[in-house]
């Protein structure tokens, strides 16, 4: 368990509102070290499409978490924070400022507040069983079972999120007790802080709209043809987010390669919104700073000054 007087600074916020750039300035300024929070961001050959820091990004902090796993593996809550608190553990004990960042709400208050979850191994049986429910029957059975079973867990999961569903009855199948039940807070990090970024709604919508042009102009359709060829289901479990499965259905012709931009621009807008919902009811331990801002380093600097001095 991680000491709870050890100092974390926390940077959250939706997609594309700047949260590696502000990360790597104050790593830079404050001796500080980067553990990834987004979840998919653990993963190899995906680079582009999850905006991974560039590998000369990475060259200007030491950075942990990337690149841990294959497409094909599970990555769990349980997992991520089974790496996370050494990682903290580790920063700390050399005399360096862990900074948490990324955009995996889930990640950051587990991570925050010293949840205990199930370490529950992937069980395909059951996993496939799930799966024919949801083809045959739709996802909503599913989600109305886990519903029954465990309300809040349910209340926090999109009902079109069917791996994440599955993930919550499986672990009710395999322990007998709802995936929330795990949530004991134990290590909470007393002294930890958390900034975070947001701007105007559409501002943020064009710099979305932006970035994933970008990421075209940067191979982002090569990297998809990549994972293809690889035989890895594109839209399917770490690759059911946006621009993999867009542009997977592009390959395999359902739609034109302008309506698949289109719709990985509108699907990150959704994901955009998604994130707020994470973290907005959490108005009160969040310091909000304006992305765009002309003193969000500084503001920043200041918050995690405080955190180290406490």
């Amino acid at each position: 368990m991680t000491p709870v007087d050890t100092p974390v600074l926390f940077i959250v916020g939706p997609t594309a509102v700047g949260k590696t750039r502000l990360a790597i300035a104050l790593a830079q300024r404050l001796n500080g070290e980067i553990i990834n929070a987004d979840s998919r961001q653990v993963y190899r050959r995906m680079d582009i499409g999850t905006a991974k820091p560039t590998p000369a990004e990475q060259s200007q902090a030491p950075h942990h978490l990337l690149d841990l796993l294959l497409p094909d593996h599970n990555f769990s809550l349980g997992s991520f924070l089974s790496l996370a608190r050494p990682a903290i553990r580790d920063i700390a004990g050399r005399g360096r400022l862990p900074i948490v960042a990324g955009g995996t709400g889930q990640y950051v208050w587990a991570l925050q507040e010293g949840w205990e979850v199930p370490e529950v191994p992937p069980d395909a049986d059951f996993r496939a069983s799930c799966q024919l429910v949801a083809a045959t029957e739709g996802n909503q059975v599913l989600y109305r079972r886990l519903q029954e079973i465990d309300p809040p867990r349910a209340a926090e999961l999109d009902p079109r999120n069917l791996r994440r569903i599955i993930r919550a009855l499986e672990i009710y199948h395999a322990t007998g007790r709802p995936p929330s039940d795990y949530r004991q807070r134990q290590g909470v990090l007393h002294r930890s802080g958390v900034v975070g970024l947001t701007m105007e709604r559409a501002a943020l919508y064009e710099r979305i709209d932006r970035r994933v042009d970008q990421m075209m102009a940067d191979g982002l359709l090569a990297e998809v043809r990549h994972l293809a060829a690889l035989g890895y289901s594109l839209g399917q479990g770490p690759l059911a987010c946006p621009g993999y499965r867009e542009l997977g259905q592009y390959l395999a012709n359902e739609i034109t390669l302008e309506e698949a931009v289109q719709r990985t621009k509108f699907q990150t807008h959704r994901l955009a919104r998604r994130q707020y919902t994470w973290f907005k009811p959490d108005d009160s331990r969040i310091r909000w700073l304006e992305a765009d801002g002309p003193n969000l380093e500084e503001q920043s600097r200041e918050l995690a000054a405080a955190l180290v001095s406490a």
